[in-house]
């Protein structure tokens, strides 16, 4: 299973959430650059428990190194596929975050929960020698404040099967709580960080992230957030869509909604609309003309119910401004 988006979108281009994905791709690429220095990067700049509990190794570093430690390792990474799937996490979930939080107070929830999951491991793991790397801990915490803000949401799923896109929605609470339940087995299941993954970080920045929410959601949005949202609005809304038709009285026509932004609706869009039918997936390309006006409707022939008569209905999609 491939996750794809959330089914909540953002109001606000992430401009804080793209600037961390793009500061996490310019460190690895740093850290490539090390060559045989590699090992002793990331022991340096990662998080080390034992260089704060054994003397031995606290010396050799200064006292700026050891506190930079505790904010450089959330963005080193062990290898493509680590950043990978962090940053598609992250993409996935923490525009809507930062939607709800505004930037300034989501860049301080981010880094954080970073420090706190970082904490976790620690508290766990005082003498380990391995360094901890990773935006992990930092990203369960935005996945914790996630789940608190739309549980209701639907993470989109794509699940190939024989080469054919196959597209699920998940109820956000149960993906992320599957999640959840997973970290903490593996957790009780491992010895510290064995495998090289600090579960302990994941499920420590996870509950925090639900801590650290309440606590921001209390505080005042800063003046900056209220001079960037206008400029940061979305002029588009996502491009693919997943419709669940409905035909409340026998007929073959089929009812179903697309959204589209207020700019869209304006200008014209194209959109790809994906449509349950049974086990298999129908997917339309739908053209969206310019001067589009809320709650009007735009008419798929041929797309509905099968009639005795062998012909079809049509799939009539009401569009929605947001």
């Amino acid at each position: 299973m491939i996750p794809i988006r959330d089914t909540t979108p953002s109001r606000n281009v992430p401009v804080v959430n793209n600037v961390l994905i793009a500061v996490n791709v310019v460190v690895f690429l740093v850290e490539l650059m090390q060559g045989p220095a590699m090992d002793r990067f990331v022991f340096t700049y990662g998080l080390v428990p034992a260089r704060y509990t054994v003397d031995r190794l606290a010396e050799h570093f200064t006292f700026g190194q050891q506190a930079f430690a505790w904010l450089s390792f959330m963005f080193l990474h062990g290898g493509f596929l680590h950043l990978l799937g962090n940053m598609w996490s992250l993409y996935i979930f923490g525009d809507n975050v930062e939607d709800r939080l505004g930037p300034v107070r989501y860049l301080a929830f981010y880094l954080l929960c970073g420090i706190a999951s970082g904490i976790s491991h620690f508290v766990l793991n005082t003498h380990s020698t391995a360094p901890t790397i990773g935006a992990s801990g930092a990203i369960a915490g935005v996945m914790g404040a996630y789940f608190l803000l739309h549980p209701t949401s639907r993470i989109l799923t794509l699940i190939p099967i024989f080469f054919i896109p196959w597209f699920v929605e998940i109820p956000a609470f149960f993906f992320l709580g599957v999640w959840f339940l997973m970290q903490f087995l593996s957790a009780t299941a491992s010895t510290g960080g064995a495998g090289g993954i600090a579960w302990w970080a994941h499920i420590g920045g996870f509950v925090f992230g639900m801590l650290f929410l309440k606590l921001f959601l209390a505080l005042p949005v800063s003046g900056v957030t209220a001079r960037v949202r206008p400029m940061t609005a979305r002029k588009h809304s996502h491009r693919l869509q997943v419709v669940h038709p409905e035909s409340p009285q026998p007929d073959a026509d089929v009812h179903a909604t697309i959204t589209v932004s207020p700019y869209e609706a304006l200008v014209g869009a194209r959109k790809l609309v994906n449509v349950p039918s049974g086990f298999q997936r129908r997917m339309f390309r739908v053209d969206v003309p310019p001067g589009m006006a809320a709650d009007k409707v735009l008419r798929l022939r041929g797309q509905g119910l099968s009639r005795p008569d062998g012909t079809r209905g049509d799939l009539l999609l009401k569009v929605v401004i947001h």
